[in-house]
């Protein structure tokens, strides 16, 4: 038990720092390519947050244990908007672009629902991470097109920075992340031995908190230097990463059985979430409403947590 909780301490401290260069690197290329700061949040800097939940991913597949992952970004997308939002919020309130992130809204509502809908028969199939993967895609390449328009709209690049420099903390950042997801994945098993909790809760408790660092940095560090739409656009582009990409990742690489009755507290408390982040007509997300996602986060660790204990006897 010690040796896990180690090895999740490791994975949770290589994750915040390789995520954090992955995040320097990928924004800055974007900024040089000249997109949108509400773009570069949901698409590019959401890749480099959600990038230890792939490579979580990747690695449990492989062990044979895919529940472990999908708890993990179930979880996460629970943490991202409950907790991570929320801290943001309660610092101050949030003013968002509407229509910069109104793409992203509807993709992120419907990212509970859509998963909900293949979790139905209690079996994730390749075919069902093709539909999850088809629908990433298309979200996908409805952000690179709005991207394109913009950077055209803007006659020179951001002559600050180095595009040298940044891939080299971009690749930097996803050898890291690698090494992160080994000692998380190694821990997470441990930890869900020795408690007698499934993989699955485990993954959306434990694992999840520990993978959202890098969204909790970004967001927070973003919302210091003023630019709540990349804060914002992460949390909302990293949820559709985790639910939609990185879970049809794990279902491609290792169909498996996931009762829905397991997923289900996960895929509300991240509906209600998500719901409670919509921006007022002005574009503004008062600090109150950090309150009521704390909340949501209490009340998803709670029933969890009950499960779990139900599931250890």
């Amino acid at each position: 038990m010690t040796l896990s909780l180690l090895q999740l301490l490791v994975g949770v401290l290589l994750a915040w720092f390789g995520g954090e260069l992955f995040v320097r690197g990928s924004v800055g290329l974007a900024s040089w390519a000249r997109w949108p700061t509400a773009v570069i949040g949901a698409t590019v800097a959401a890749f480099g947050t959600s990038a230890p939940e792939l490579f979580v991913a990747i690695h449990s597949a492989r062990d044979g244990v895919p529940q472990l992952s999908f708890g993990d970004v179930l979880g996460s997308n629970v943490v991202n908007v409950a907790l991570v939002l929320a801290i943001a919020l309660l610092m101050s309130p949030m003013k968002a672009s509407r229509g910069g992130v109104q793409r992203d809204y509807s993709i992120a509502l419907l990212v509970p629902l859509v998963v909900g809908v293949v979790a139905l028969d209690g079996r994730i199939s390749r075919l069902d991470g093709a539909f999850m993967l088809a629908v990433f895609a298309g979200w996908l390449t409805m952000a690179v097109k709005d991207a394109g328009r913009h950077s055209k709209s803007i006659e020179t690049s951001d002559e600050s920075v180095n595009p040298g420099k940044s891939v080299l903390l971009t690749l930097l950042g996803l050898g890291v992340l690698m090494i992160a997801a080994q000692f998380v994945v190694h821990g997470g098993k441990g930890i869900a031995a020795a408690l007698g909790w499934s993989t699955f809760v485990i993954g959306a408790v434990v694992v999840a908190l520990a993978t959202s660092t890098p969204e909790l940095a970004t967001t927070i560090i973003a919302k210091l230097k003023g630019h709540d739409d990349i804060g914002l656009g992460n949390i909302l582009g990293s949820n559709i990463f985790n639910a939609l990409f990185i879970a049809s990742v794990v279902a491609l690489i290792q169909p498996f059985e996931m009762p829905f009755v397991a997923v289900r507290t996960a895929l509300i408390g991240g509906l209600l979430a998500t719901l409670l982040i919509w921006p007022s007509k002005t574009g503004s997300i008062g600090r109150g409403r950090g309150l009521f996602l704390l909340l949501i986060y209490a009340a998803f660790i709670m029933i969890s947590m009950k499960e779990a204990s139900g599931v250890s006897h």
